[in-house]
């Protein structure tokens, strides 16, 4: 249990003993957990400063009744042992900062990149608590802005399809007549159409499948604004694959941007104006092509080791578990 997100439950059951028990004098008697130098306050905060390296990851994570928690990890360590720089209750920029700030200055100007999303708030505790670092924002984030943009256009639609549908079974049944659903060529009724077209709006054509190409050719037929829609995710998509240098992602941007003006779709144009402002470090991303995945990776499984304390309120007892095994 020092070393595995297993629970006291499971291990009782395979060795057919009782698990509430182990649980408890695993926690009282075996665990260390009451000798813990960091007992006292980790509730709210746990620092591990020699876990530090010049690759970090910044993220945050609902831990406990969807109270969030900022987590700082080792990029280099890949969720492994040693990957656990920090874990502190809340996200709000002044109060994380008091806490990694505790690291020695002299270590957190070892600090070269740290990867994070598109929240202001990481941003500033990257750079007032890692002052030499670039800041990268994960190029995962950035690309859900601009599928969510052309995803709005597409549920517009078919709210759009849904009442007008209402409207013509209302209007049959006035008439006692009974409402048949026109459907295309490919058997979709127009708001399934809509519906079952949210995943190939995602995917470069090239890999649709044959029901798929299909299925975009009577939609783009039917939407036109939904085609140049989609061919604005794919420009932006283009930069990130073909772009070799911050230099010719910057010219790519610029020519991304014109478009959307051009095309005057509002969803792109708050998107657009989102990338705007984090474009410096967007940009970083050309650098070393570093993403936020391992913070990702790490809090999916301390969220999937939290399930196994489903029940349990002592947060603390939690990211003990947690230090011991990624600290």
């Amino acid at each position: 249990m020092d070393n595995y997100p297993v629970s006291a439950n499971s291990i009782g059951n395979y060795f057919q003993v009782d698990g509430s028990n182990l649980g408890k004098q695993y926690k009282n008697h075996l665990s260390g957990f009451y000798e813990w130098e960091q007992l006292k306050h980790a509730e709210d905060w746990i620092l591990f400063p020699g876990n530090i390296g010049m690759t970090l990851c910044l993220d945050e994570a609902a831990l406990n009744d969807g109270e969030l928690y900022t987590i700082l990890t080792n990029a280099k360590n890949r969720c492994q042992k040693g990957s656990l720089i920090g874990i502190v209750k809340g996200v709000k920029a002044e109060d994380v900062c008091k806490i990694f700030n505790q690291i020695p200055l002299e270590q957190r100007n070892k600090v070269v990149e740290i990867s994070m999303d598109m929240a202001n708030n990481m941003e500033k505790i990257a750079r007032d608590c890692f002052p030499n670092a670039s800041i990268v924002t994960d190029r995962f984030h950035v690309a859900q802005l601009i599928c969510d943009a052309v995803q709005e256009i597409r549920m517009k639609h078919r709210r759009e399809a849904i009442e007008q549908e209402n409207k013509e079974i209302a209007e049959a049944k006035k008439k006692g007549e009974k409402y048949t659903t026109p459907t295309f060529e490919n058997g979709d009724s127009r708001k399934q159409l809509l519906a079952r077209s949210r995943y190939l709006l995602f995917k470069p054509s090239g890999k649709w499948r044959d029901s798929q190409k299909t299925r975009a050719e009577i939609l783009f037929r039917e939407y036109p604004d939904l085609k140049e829609a989609y061919n604005l995710s794919m420009m932006f998509g283009n930069i990130y694959e073909m772009a070799t240098t911050k230099k010719e992602a910057e010219k790519g941007l610029l020519k991304w941007y014109a478009k959307v003006e051009e095309k005057n779709f509002p969803s792109f144009i708050t998107a657009s104006q989102s990338i705007q402002n984090h474009q410096e470090t967007i940009l970083n991303f050309f650098v070393n092509r570093t993403t936020n995945t391992l913070a990702e990776a790490f809090n999916s499984k301390i969220k999937a080791f939290r399930s196994v304390f489903r029940g349990i309120s002592d947060i603390d007892f939690f990211l003990y578990r947690v230090s011991l095994i990624f600290a």
